[in-house]
């Protein structure tokens, strides 16, 4: 799709990633900008349409949905993490809480938005995934898996969507310099870079954008060979 006279809604909008959504939105010429955030008067980037959205509330969402009837682009953005493993003594409670936002929420979000998008002609839904939807070390397992079936989730998506001729985009990059990772001493890339290559990517007709080159290593890892856990071919 293209995103000259668009009407997008970026989740998470207040910062990070999804402000760089939001400016890079504006810049190439969408009609309207929905910047949501749970409190909106954290949303300082002029231009946009404010909107108040806690992803994990229903009432919030529905509510979105209800203000936001000219939407033809949602972005997925909102998302959350903390460092541990599943064998932590939290590691249920911080898994539950993870999923609620990272994998519940943009499931709930695209159910409340598909038929919006439908009536729209079609538009768009753009997920934020990670590497990590393909690997897990422990370091960060519940965000991880959480990604997993955000991934997961967007492919069924696709599926889903494709007889309304909605595009369903997943963005993979690796550690991106915001305030999610300010604690992580490990290379990152610009939220400025990895929004201009999704945007880039959803112009083009993508299903999905590797933002980084870690993350096209990961992948072209992945296809390479066949895990020794899935039958070989005899």
């Amino acid at each position: 799709m293209k995103i000259e006279n668009t009407v997008a809604l970026v989740t998470g909008a207040n910062r990070g990633i999804g402000l760089a959504f939001a400016r890079a939105l504006l810049a190439r010429g969408a009609r309207k900008v929905y910047a949501a955030a749970r409190d909106p008067a954290t949303v300082t980037q002029d231009g946009v349409q404010t909107l108040r959205l806690d992803v994990t509330r229903p009432e919030d969402v529905a509510a979105a949905a209800a203000l936001a009837s000219d939407a033809t682009l949602v972005i997925n953005n909102a998302g959350i993490a903390q460092p541990g493993g599943f064998l932590a003594a939290d590691s249920e409670d911080v898994a539950r809480r993870i999923f609620e936002t990272n994998f519940f929420a943009v499931l709930r979000m695209s159910k409340a938005f598909a038929p919006i998008l439908k009536g729209n002609g079609g538009g768009a839904l753009l997920n934020v995934l990670s590497v990590a939807s393909w690997v897990n070390g422990g370091e960060l397992a519940a965000y991880s898996a959480s990604k997993s079936a955000a991934w997961s989730l967007t492919n069924a998506l696709r599926s889903e969507l494709a007889a309304q001729k909605t595009q369903v985009l997943g963005l993979h990059m690796a550690y991106v310099d915001t305030d999610l990772t300010r604690g992580f001493d490990v290379p990152k890339s610009s939220a400025q870079e990895i929004v201009r290559r999704a945007l880039d990517g959803l112009e083009s007709g993508l299903d999905e954008v590797l933002a980084d080159d870690l993350t096209l290593q990961v992948k072209q890892g992945m296809t390479a060979a066949r895990p020794s856990y899935l039958p070989q071919a005899s």
